[in-house]
């Protein structure tokens, strides 16, 4: 059976980041014959906490609203009601000045590295260009970057060449790297291992459990596959329809989900035997 790793006792440590009654509605296409636009909630009243040093999975289908609530809480999308605090402090109904400095404390990394990464600039400058943005000298900037670049395990030649020379496994961790640049409390993972094979998704998914130990974060992973949600994840919340459909400690809701779309989902996961690696700090 699956067996995720304990969860390490977080119940003690701060509340970091917490949705409230998060709602978006998308309109649908119009039929080919009426025309008319129908509505598609996406999300519907989910509220959930994220405490300090804890890597919380968020997972569900296609479709289930994940990928959503993970763009609403980095405001790349606008919630139609809710709230969400970051370190105490209204992020969705910050003026632009404060979302600015806000974003310091909550990053976030993306499924495809390439279409995030501008492929005509250097490493380099992809990395230093938060910090510069935010005031930090150039040549401070550079510098960060390149350390950040052992920090994720590669080669700090690696600063003066293009996105396009890199393997996707060395692309999401230039993309980590950027993410960390600007030394946020909170990442926010988006399928970040869904489109690498396995052997190099269990190289990423061991980084990012060593660098949350060594740099004390608070991860939101967004993942569909869970199997990968087990190696990382803490605690776990199941979405379906855009609704919590089960939450708890990954282990607990493992061997004995109560709800019958996360049974569902367990009952499809091949390789029942199959258990999940514990993740060896570097």
């Amino acid at each position: 059976a699956l067996t995720p790793p304990p969860a390490k006792p977080s119940l003690e440590q701060p509340v970091i980041l917490k949705a409230s009654a998060l709602r978006k509605t998308f309109k649908a296409r119009g039929g080919l014959l009426t025309g008319k636009r129908s509505a598609v909630s996406a999300v519907k009243d989910l509220s959930f906490e994220l405490r300090q040093g804890e890597t919380l999975g968020v997972v569900g289908e296609s479709g289930s609203g994940k990928t959503t609530v993970s763009r609403i809480v980095t405001r790349l999308l606008e919630a139609d009601s809710g709230k969400v605090d970051v370190n105490g402090r209204d992020f969705l109904s910050a003026s632009p000045r404060e979302v600015r400095a806000m974003r310091k404390d909550i990053q976030m990394v993306f499924q495809d590295p390439m279409a995030s990464l501008n492929p005509r600039r250097r490493v380099v400058d992809l990395i230093a260009q938060g910090p510069i943005v935010h005031g930090v000298p150039k040549e401070q900037a550079h510098a960060k970057a390149r350390e950040l670049l052992e920090l994720v395990e590669l080669s700090p030649a690696a600063a003066d060449r293009f996105p396009h020379e890199f393997s996707g496994g060395q692309r999401q961790r230039i993309g980590i790297a950027r993410a960390l640049a600007l030394e946020p409390r909170i990442i926010v993972a988006d399928e970040p291992v869904s489109a690498l094979d396995v052997s190099v998704q269990a190289q990423v998914l061991r980084l990012l459990a060593d660098l949350r130990e060594r740099l004390n974060l608070s991860l939101l992973f967004v993942t569909h596959d869970l199997r990968v949600a087990a190696q990382l994840c803490d605690r776990i919340i199941v979405m379906s329809k855009g609704e919590i459909a089960e939450a708890g400690p990954t282990a607990q809701v493992f061997a004995n989900p109560q709800h019958e779309y996360t049974q569902r989902l367990l009952a499809s996961i091949p390789g029942k035997g199959w258990t999940p690696p514990r993740l060896e700090h570097a």
